[in-house]
């Protein structure tokens, strides 16, 4: 049965099966402090940790124990990582060679181009994972080990590391990083942490290669695939981090010192994309700020990376597509290359899918949450149910407070929007698709009038 099932099958379901997993282990008694959490609430915290989402029915510092806690943070690593890569070491280690469909999820997942090795690449992304996650819970140490007991401290430390750099967004406080608004350390070792994540394993290996390791003389350019996020990347987050200071300067950043409004600002505009933690209060921030956000969210972090969304990729060719088409360019170009047209078409492919599963899905959490309920006593909910939905799509975790507030078909709609958002619109697709059949027809082409 296994045998015959494709690349894409067999990803959602070692992704479903993880995520099962997940959510009857937290049912177990010693996981929640209080002895009970109904299945729904498991399942939500499951899906939320192996989709390395971030949102929440329960708090996690306060309502699961240590063990709990454990487990979510083995969820996060194990979803954020991908499954297939620990279990392609795992067949290496016992010295077996993976099929030939868990190599092609591998070299689908973590690269552009063909690999040669995929032991060495799925081993390289493991051991870089760690080393970073480790680096990182050694500078939230040196913060907290002056704040809590020094057992306490190190699993702080290890925990939010390994969910900021997975870009989960899982804090162990209940107001995420608001109290540490004013901490540099806490701050840009978060910032680092998320970019590094969420910038993709392959630019990480090139860039590694290419100026560290030195494998390849210094003149050598990047690759494309490097050059777009790199500079996608950087776009976004300066854009968003000005949006939000001049948006907020009076709003939500009021009662700060300039160089705290700065530094919100860069960390709200990092975090939104894909990782989830926030140090401003967003029932406080604009409307305007909302929907640039939702944009920023939408857009997400980078292919190959821990985080979801459009990617950063995707939005980069969409855009030099619209600029080519509009000087009647045959091909689009980007930075002296052509772009393929099976890239261009699986671009627009991904950005409509996005939009569609979206737009459904908000309409459904409006029908099953404010169904009979008039607009004049529902002002406003539709922005945090679109803000909850595009949140949940893009695998960031940031919210309104609508979470909470969820009832059990909210919650499953959400659910489903973070699987889906985690595995992509079109593996989803390609999974459930019948066969290819070896011929197809094809009839008689007749124009129609666009635009």
């Amino acid at each position: 049965m296994i045998r015959k099932l494709s690349p894409p099958q067999l990803l959602v379901i070692a992704f479903l099966f993880l995520i099962l997993l997940g959510s009857f282990i937290l049912k177990l008694p010693g996981t929640t402090t209080s002895g009970h959490i109904s299945y729904v609430d498991a399942l939500f915290t499951s899906t939320s940790a192996v989709c390395v989402t971030g949102l929440v029915v329960k708090d996690t510092g306060t309502d699961f124990t240590l063990l709990g806690q454990t487990v979510i943070i083995v969820l996060i690593q194990l979803g954020g990582l991908g499954i297939m890569t620990f279990s392609t070491i795992f067949l290496y280690l016992l010295g077996r060679q993976p099929t030939l469909r868990e190599q092609s999820i591998l070299r689908d997942t973590f690269s552009h181009s063909p690999v040669r090795d995929l032991r060495r690449l799925a081993l390289s992304i493991i051991l870089f994972t760690l080393l970073v996650e480790l680096i990182g819970a050694g500078a939230y140490f040196t913060h907290w080990v002056h704040e809590f007991p020094l057992g306490k401290a190190l699993f702080f430390s290890l925990f939010h590391s390994i969910s900021a750099f997975c870009n989960a967004g899982f804090c162990l406080f209940s107001d995420s990083f608001l109290r540490y608004r004013a901490d540099w350390v806490i701050n840009v070792n978060t910032m680092v942490l998320i970019i590094t994540g969420g910038i993709g394993f392959l630019v990480l290996l090139e860039l590694h290669g290419r100026f560290i390791a030195q494998r390849a003389p210094r003149q050598k350019f990047l690759s494309l695939h490097t050059k777009i996020t790199l500079i996608t990347t950087a776009v976004l987050i300066i854009v968003g981090a000005a949006y939000f200071f001049f948006m907020e300067y009076e709003v939500a950043l009021l009662d700060m010192t300039l160089r705290q409004k700065a530094m919100v600002s860069l960390f709200q505009s990092i975090t939104a994309r894909t990782a989830g933690f926030n140090t401003v209060d967003f029932g406080l921030v604009s409307n305007a700020t909302l929907f640039f956000f939702i944009i920023l969210m939408f857009i997400g972090a980078s292919p190959g990376s821990c985080g979801g969304g459009v990617k950063t990729t995707t939005i980069a060719v969409f855009f030099a597509m619209v600029r080519s088409k509009l000087r009647g360019e045959e091909h689009t170009q980007i930075m002296n290359r052509s772009i393929p047209h099976q890239s261009i078409a699986r671009t627009v492919s991904v950005i409509i899918s996005a939009v569609l599963v979206i737009v459904v899905m908000t309409a459904a959490l409006l029908v099953t949450q404010l169904g009979s309920v008039s607009h004049a006593d529902s002002r406003g909910m539709f922005l945090e149910y679109l803000f909850e939905a595009v949140s949940a799509f893009g695998t960031v975790g940031l919210s309104m407070g609508t979470t909470g507030r969820l009832d059990t078909a909210g919650k499953l709609l959400i659910i489903l929007l973070m699987f889906i958002g985690r595995l992509g619109p079109l593996t989803l697709a390609l999974s459930i698709r019948a066969r290819e059949t070896p011929y197809r027809m094809q009839y008689t082409e007749e124009n129609v009038m666009i635009g």
